[in-house]
C-alpha cells in the first residue's frame, strides 16, 4: 500500500490527513497527478471518485464472481477506467484472493 495524495501537492493538495488515502502501488501510480477521467458512457470528463468524500457502495459494486469492479456512476466508470482496476493482473490477484477466503472484501 502506498499513502496517495487525494488532491495532488502539483495542484494545491497538502499532507493534511482529509487529503490522504491508502491506495495499493498500481493505482496510486496510475492515478498520479490526475483529478479527472473520461466516462466513455456519458463522453464527460468527470471528477475521479473521492475516497474521504464519497461512499464506494454508490460508485462501485463487485461481480457476482468478484473478480471485476463494476462503475455504478460517471465518477465510478472514469475512477476504473483511469486507474485500470480491472486489468488482467488485478483479476488474477483478484483470483487468488478468492481461493484464500480474503476476497471480495467485507464492506
Amino acid at each position: 500500500m502506498a499513502t496517495d495524495h487525494i488532491i495532488p501537492l502539483s495542484q494545491g493538495g497538502s499532507h493534511d490527513k482529509t487529503n490522504l488515502c491508502q491506495a495499493c502501488y498500481r493505482c496510486n501510480a496510475f492515478k498520479g497527478t490526475f483529478t479527472h477521467a473520461f466516462d466513455a458512457l456519458t463522453e464527460q470528463v468527470v471528477p475521479l471518485y473521492h475516497p474521504k468524500q464519497q461512499v464506494w457502495a454508490e460508485h462501485f459494486a463487485w461481480t457476482s464472481d468478484g473478480l471485476q469492479i463494476v462503475g455504478l456512476t460517471a465518477q465510478g466508470r472514469a475512477t476504473i477506467a483511469a486507474l485500470r482496476m480491472n486489468d488482467p493482473w488485478v483479476t488474477q490477484a483478484r483470483q487468488i484472493w478468492i481461493l484464500a477466503g480474503i476476497h471480495p472484501p467485507l464492506d
